[in-house]
């Protein structure tokens, strides 16, 4: 299954809104200093991931929306064997991430400031990721705001067109009718089969406040089979 190219010409409503948001010193003294090392420019065009790391390794792991990067950071750390990309659309949440993997010197993680959307169709090849990671995408909870959820139809295809023979999406949420949404359309796709272990990731500050408010975690893994 493909995207039409109505659906690739419709791409106007966003899963986020962009925010000026307050940016601390340290986090813009970390993209004055760190971006070059870690960033990845839109207008680089198509990305060869296999080269854009300087080391040997061959497993590519994307996160969508890192947030904070703590995850993110977590798991190029403990896993210097893969390399790591993550895409995010606020400033404050780069340069947090910016900040530690400067602390940790790591070598495995390059970052990307745009829309998931717009990487995936313009700079990502197909087949790149072995495992594609989306945690507590905005669940815009109002119903007339559900048409500017992340994950659609359209999207999972488009994902699903990013990874590798096996390949794995691991997806987390806070809210009970997104992860049914999520979890119906996984299911109504024959490409992916759901798992019942999930893989290993941080429990990040996000989701520890989901779970003060009362929030029951919804957690997903489907591996492409087709």
């Amino acid at each position: 299954m493909k995207l039409s190219s109505k659906s690739k010409s419709l791409r106007t409503i966003r899963s986020f809104v962009r925010r000026s948001g307050r940016i601390t010193v340290a986090q813009k003294k970390a993209w004055d200093k760190y971006w070059a090392v870690y960033g990845i420019n839109p207008e680089a065009g198509p990305l060869d991931l296999s080269t854009l790391f300087q080391n040997n390794n061959q497993r590519f792991v994307l996160e969508i929306g890192f947030g904070n990067g703590e995850n993110l950071v977590d798991c190029a750390k403990k896993d210097p064997n893969s390399n790591f990309t993550g895409i995010e659309v606020y400033p404050s949440g780069i340069g947090q991430c910016l900040i530690n993997a400067n602390k940790y010197d790591l070598k495995n993680l390059r970052l990307l400031c745009n829309d998931a959307v717009d990487v995936l169709h313009k700079q990502i090849a197909n087949e790149s990721f072995n495992v594609i990671n989306i945690f507590f995408p905005d669940p815009w909870p109002k119903k007339r705001h559900h048409k500017r959820r992340l994950i659609s139809e359209d999207f999972i295809v488009l994902i699903k067109s990013k990874l590798r023979q096996n390949g794995l999406v691991h997806i987390c949420t806070d809210w009970a009718d997104y992860g049914r949404d999520i979890n119906a359309l996984f299911e109504s796709m024959k490409e992916f089969k759901p798992l019942k272990k999930f893989p290993k990731r941080l429990h990040t500050k996000f989701e520890k406040k989901g779970l003060a408010c009362g929030h029951s975690i919804y957690e997903f893994a489907f591996q492409l089979v087709l």
